[in-house]
């Protein structure tokens, strides 16, 4: 019996220490869990191999770039992910019983075996091609042997001024321009890069664009609530002259100075501006004296014949400046402090004719004065309305203009039934020139076309909202009125 006792003794002390083996065993193992991304992108890397030293598994990335290694035994490691093409990236980490282990793995691409992209080939347009489009595609031919993803870079420099246009971050080997000068000769570059070599850059090619086209309209659009000045030829073809981000109104054309004049926005005041026929060649022309008025839609200023000088209202004052900037003189101011909204002055110079009105646009008059400041003749005063739209013939013998027959007025200076009117110096006369306008509808902004045997104006509805067209119609002569432009304002034909 007391062998047997002993003997159960032992027994038992031995499972009590078998028992004890398996708990701690149970305790030595933790789990290492990760991710693996590209280095420059932070994208998750699939199907790289993840291992580690002392060895574990080896498992594998999903989709996400993750990977879990369970039971590993608590120690120090080094495990390292692998992927073809990326250089090898170890990351220590201390495996503790029961935890998680978490490892990030950054990969960046090799460039031990990575070959360049090949030199770009520039396709289209061809080198030293000319009549090219306005608005064109450039395009351009290249490869990659190891067919890595590139990117690209155009460069477009022209012969002009002294702009330089960057394209870059493109996907496609093509590039699409709207914006480019007439006339002009353009120089482009493209880089390629492929994310690993230094970045491969092509030869020089070049184009001509197309001359600017001959045009005798003008007009105005809204873009982007901002005023942008067309040009269009007689076939009706419309070209865009001044950039959709600026405010440009007004414009008004001078053969003889082949200029174009405008009122642009300057800080906080409204200035006289030459440019080009083609818009290019922009020049600031007024200064310290803006050109103002109650309203700057309803403000207008005009050349003289030889396009040397311009006549423009700053309030009741009336100024006279060279068409280079200089000579600033003041050349009127009106007796009873109304406002001078609109000019026109006759070809021979002998004749400017002035609008003026009241701060609200009413109460309005339209008189001629000499080029020494002196009231010659009165051709409207005392009427109820708005009135506007001065243009005198090439002779000087007659000048048109409009009024709002209806003799309202409100604060938003609406207009019911604004007509066309034309007064004659020979007879000292107004009479209404028939226009078959349609009734609910305004004629403004009144012009003589070149030959002076048609008018050219803006019909609009009298609601203030409506679309506004550009029409045209010949004196005299019945169901002649026609539609030139649609969606436009502020003619001018020369």
């Amino acid at each position: 019996m007391k062998y047997l006792y002993k003997i159960t003794s032992v027994l038992f002390l031995l499972f009590l220490i078998s028992c004890s083996e398996e708990k701690i065993g149970e305790s030595e193992f933790g789990t290492v869990t990760g991710r693996v991304v590209m280095a420059d992108t932070f994208e998750p890397m699939e199907n790289v191999k993840v291992f580690s030293s002392p060895t574990t598994s080896i498992v594998f990335t999903d989709a996400e770039g993750k990977f879990t290694i369970p039971n590993i035994k608590v120690g120090e490691y080094s495990f390292q992910a692998q992927k073809d093409s990326y250089i090898v990236k170890f990351e220590a980490v201390t495996v503790t019983a029961n935890n998680n282990s978490e490892i990030v793995f950054e990969l960046k691409k090799s460039t031990a075996n990575n070959k360049p992209p090949t030199v770009p080939v520039l396709v289209s347009p061809a080198d030293n091609s000319t009549g090219q489009a306005v608005s064109l595609d450039l395009t351009w031919t290249v490869t990659d042997p190891d067919s890595d993803e590139l990117t690209y870079t155009v460069t477009l420099r022209n012969d002009n001024n002294s702009d330089v246009k960057t394209y870059d971050a493109l996907k496609e080997k093509k590039v699409t321009l709207t914006d480019l000068l007439f006339g002009v000769k353009y120089y482009w570059q493209v880089t390629v890069n492929d994310g690993v070599n230094t970045p491969v850059l092509s030869a020089i090619s070049s184009f001509t664009t197309i001359a600017f086209p001959t045009t005798r309209y003008l007009f105005v659009k809204k873009i982007n609530d901002n005023n942008v000045i067309f040009t269009a030829d007689d076939a009706g073809k419309q070209y865009q002259i001044t950039s959709s981000d600026k405010n440009y109104w007004r414009p008004r054309r001078n053969n003889q100075a082949k200029k174009i004049a405008f009122i642009g926005t300057s800080a906080s005041q409204n200035d006289i501006y030459t440019m080009n026929f083609d818009g290019t060649g922009i020049k600031k022309i007024t200064n310290s004296v803006p050109i103002a008025g109650f309203n700057s839609d309803y403000i207008g200023y005009s050349w003289n014949a030889s396009g040397s000088e311009f006549i423009y209202p700053n309030f009741d004052k009336l100024y006279k400046i060279n068409s280079d900037g200089s000579g600033l003189t003041k050349i009127f101011q009106t007796p009873n402090g109304k406002f001078i909204s609109e000019c026109d002055w006759s070809a021979d110079g002998s004749k400017i004719a002035l609008k003026v009105n009241d701060a609200n646009g009413y109460n309005a008059e339209i008189y001629v004065i000499n080029p020494s400041g002196v009231i010659t003749t009165s051709i409207v005063a005392g009427e109820n309305g708005a009135i506007g739209g001065l243009n005198f013939s090439v002779t000087g013998l007659k000048l048109v203009y409009t009024k709002d027959v209806s003799g309202f007025e409100s604060a938003t200076y609406r207009q019911l039934d604004s007509r066309i009117f034309e007064y004659s110096f020979l007879t000292a006369a107004s009479y209404q020139i028939v226009t078959e306008k349609v009734a609910g509808t305004n004629d403004l902004d009144v012009r003589y076309s070149p030959n002076e045997s048609e008018l050219i104006f803006m019909n609009t509805s009298n609601d203030g909202i409506s679309v506004k067209n550009i029409v045209k119609t010949s004196i005299g002569v019945a169901n002649s009125r026609a539609i030139l432009f649609s969606g436009t304002s502020m003619p001018d034909w020369e």
